[in-house]
């Protein structure tokens, strides 16, 4: 048996054949099999940095939009309120970011990115970077620029069909980014 032979698997990784439920929807099955294998990758890459999966979500709209009420910032992430609260504990921990009262309303907090988050916003950069090549690993610059395009397509017909439903808001626009 040659080296090479011994790397290559004997039989092809094969995905879960797709469900009789799902016949209907196999482009909306596809992409939750997609989201998921992407988010697992994600967190094995953000494992290392010392974040949880969502973390980075968080700090990417406090580095995009400076310090914000806590309860904007749960709103901007669609999480729930506990689930948020957590994910600060630990960031406030690791010294990431900081809570202090909103001077407008002693009632609400204000958080914001600390400067000691400056590295990892290069972090979370590199690791997204990363992320974004094992994604698209295969695909020719033609395929990756034309999935990209589908996808903002999906996106902007499924955040219309959540806006008219009054259910969520698809983001809110930075307000003051932290300068790192």
């Amino acid at each position: 048996m040659t080296a090479e032979a011994a790397r290559e698997p004997s039989t092809p990784m094969q995905c879960a054949a797709v469900p009789g439920a799902v016949l209907d929807g196999p482009v909306s099955h596809a992409i939750s099999r997609v989201a998921r294998l992407h988010r697992i990758a994600a967190g094995r890459l953000l494992r290392d940095l010392g974040l949880h999966p969502g973390q980075e979500f968080l700090m990417m709209h406090l580095w995009d939009s400076g310090a914000v009420r806590q309860s904007e910032l749960i709103k901007a992430v669609g999480l729930d309120p506990s689930t948020v609260t957590k994910m600060l504990q630990r960031l406030e921990q690791s010294g990431h970011v900081r809570r202090r009262p909103d001077p407008a309303d002693r009632r609400a907090s204000l958080v914001e990115a600390t400067e000691a988050s400056c590295g990892l916003l290069m972090a979370v950069r590199g690791a997204w970077g990363e992320l974004e090549r094992q994604t698209l690993d295969g695909l020719d610059d033609t395929e990756r620029a034309e999935l990209g395009r589908l996808l903002g397509k999906v996106e902007a017909s499924l955040c219309t069909t959540i806006a008219r439903s009054g259910d969520a808001e698809c983001g809110t626009p930075p307000q003051g980014p932290l300068t790192c």
